[in-house]
């Protein structure tokens, strides 16, 4: 009697949890990507009903709430947390099985989704995305440039390109380059307020604020000859965009701290003067992945084309400034 209870048992749980497929589970992860049934539908090109149906046909299947909905907002539950990590890795061995068994001579095809900061995005991976594109045209490649650290997982990010450490245990990190944060301001600003010869007196100029994704705002933290230093600056005027202190800089409103392959091209045109040259912050590139590219002959191509030209090319990111 026993072995027939778990027979039936085990015939049930194979019945139940056979009763969903990959679009399920790819319709279920973007809902919780986007904590919206609305935005899923959109970014998947169907119908907002059918991601209910299909969210609630895969609820049945494994006999739970995923997500808890409102008439203002969707949030995914604990067991929907559970099932969106395993939902994540079935997708992702099905890709590497594609892969795997493709012919070596096939195209890349399918989803590539990467971000990074605005600047490196703008002006070093898009063209290099669309070189990338060009050798591979069935590949659907999505580039999100944004000021902040993601979360490749909850974003379903495949690659991210960053500055600065990488915290995350998680998260599998692959070097691009050797970088560095200096300082430096424009002719005009220091003819006008003179030119600092200690960290310390940083705290008394016009610094340009920034906050750099994940940096913390109003500190600069440098390396120096004796050690690290954390300096409090203030300034009339900061932003979120990269871009907007780039051009204050150089107007002459203040001093900046930015990536040294950012501001190589006006510093060897002499538009920006580098200040206290034996003061640094290190700031690493990486391409970050949440998988080992060893199982995804995909992700792999894609990152070493990715990293190969951000060192060497036309528009590889200038490290000569340390």
């Amino acid at each position: 009697m026993r072995l027939q209870c778990v027979h039936h048992s085990l015939q049930s749980f194979q019945i139940v949890n056979n009763d969903w497929d990959l679009i399920d589970l790819k319709v279920f992860c973007e809902v919780a990507r986007r904590s919206s049934f609305v935005a899923a539908a959109t970014e998947l090109g169907i119908s907002p009903a059918y991601v209910s149906k299909r969210v609630a046909d895969l609820e049945r299947a494994l006999g739970v709430t995923l997500f808890h909905r409102t008439t203002r907002r969707v949030r995914i539950s604990d067991s929907g947390e559970a099932a969106y990590a395993w939902a994540r890795r079935v997708l992702e061995a099905a890709d590497g099985l594609n892969d795997s068994v493709s012919r070596t001579d096939r195209r890349l095809s399918g989803q590539l989704r990467i971000s990074s900061s605005l600047r490196l995005g703008r002006n070093h991976l898009s063209p290099i995305l669309a070189a990338l594109h060009r050798e591979h045209p069935e590949l659907e490649i999505w580039l999100e440039l944004m000021d902040r650290r993601v979360d490749l997982l909850a974003e379903g990010f495949d690659i991210d390109i960053r500055m600065g450490e990488v915290s995350e245990p998680h998260l599998v990190t692959h070097l691009v380059v050797e970088n560095a944060r200096v300082l430096c301001a424009a002719p005009e600003y220091l003819a006008r307020r003179g030119t600092p010869k200690t960290a310390a007196e940083l705290a008394g100029h016009d610094c340009l604020l920034y906050r750099e994704r994940h940096q913390t705002f109003g500190v600069w933290r440098l390396q120096g000859p004796h050690g690290m230093e954390a300096v409090k600056v203030t300034g009339p005027i900061g932003s979120n965009h990269s871009d907007i202190v780039s051009n204050w800089a150089l107007a002459g409103h203040g001093i900046i701290l930015l990536a040294g392959w950012d501001v190589a091209p006006a510093l060897k045109s002499g538009k920006l003067q580098r200040i206290l040259p034996e003061y640094r912050q290190e700031a690493n590139v990486w391409a970050v992945t949440a998988a080992k590219l060893q199982s995804s002959p995909k992700l792999r191509t894609c990152t070493n084309f990715i990293m190969k030209r951000l060192r060497q090319g036309p528009h590889a990111l200038d490290t000569s400034i340390r």
